[in-house]
């Protein structure tokens, strides 16, 4: 059996590597990030999943954005991807930025140190976690069921299980603006050549695709 991988797959960062700006709110879930500045080359292509009309771009982008689900059995986040609240759950209303469809279609696992029970929507399941990256890991593992599993973000929890040397692939997306501060992925790209091979492929989008394998 083929070794389950822990992916990271389309994370956009700025040119100054942050993933999202400062002052998350339940309406600026990137902060003062505009997130469609992040994921504009994603949102341009063919197979965006929120496309409403006919056309968008096909080529490398596009390829990217389509292989965001393939062999995906589960997906870990952080606490600020799921929720803006912070402390302890005062109830248990919020169920995530994505409405009665969450994109995931897989379970979910959230890290946050304020436990609340299970749910699920569509058929998506959100578990909730206070543990090691390497236990969330086996536990993810074994909830995807032979699959790999997608380290979601934000930047924060990738660079956990990257300091914990749990992540096998990155694909990061650096988009052409800069946020100045926020949540940082890196200070340069060239940080994690000492443990990964990395390509570097530029996009006519104006976005440039960084690949990093072991």
């Amino acid at each position: 059996m083929a070794a389950q991988l822990l992916r990271v797959q389309n994370f956009g960062v700025s040119r100054d590597g942050y993933g999202a700006g400062e002052g998350q709110s339940a309406q600026t879930p990137f902060g003062h990030a505009d997130p469609a500045s992040i994921f504009a080359w994603a949102g341009a292509t063919a197979s965006w999943p929120n496309r409403t009309e006919p056309g968008g771009s096909r080529g490398l982008d596009d390829y990217f954005t389509r292989d965001f689900h393939h062999n995906i059995g589960a997906e870990i986040m952080g606490a600020n991807k799921f929720s803006p609240h912070r402390g302890p759950w005062e109830n248990h209303d919020w169920l995530g930025w994505w409405g009665d469809e969450p994109p995931f279609h897989t379970p979910v696992f959230v890290m946050t140190h304020h436990l609340r029970p299970s749910f699920t929507l569509s058929d998506t399941t959100f578990h909730f976690v206070d543990d090691e990256p390497a236990v969330v890991l086996e536990k993810a593992r074994e909830a995807a069921d032979g699959k790999d599993v997608r380290l979601g973000g934000g930047a924060a929890i990738i660079r956990s299980f990257l300091d914990a040397d749990l992540v096998d692939t990155l694909h990061v997306a650096v988009c052409d603006i800069e946020l100045g501060a926020g949540s940082r992925l890196w200070e340069r790209p060239t940080d994690l050549e000492d443990r990964f091979r990395h390509e570097v492929i530029p996009s006519p989008s104006g976005v440039t695709h960084h690949l990093f394998w072991r």
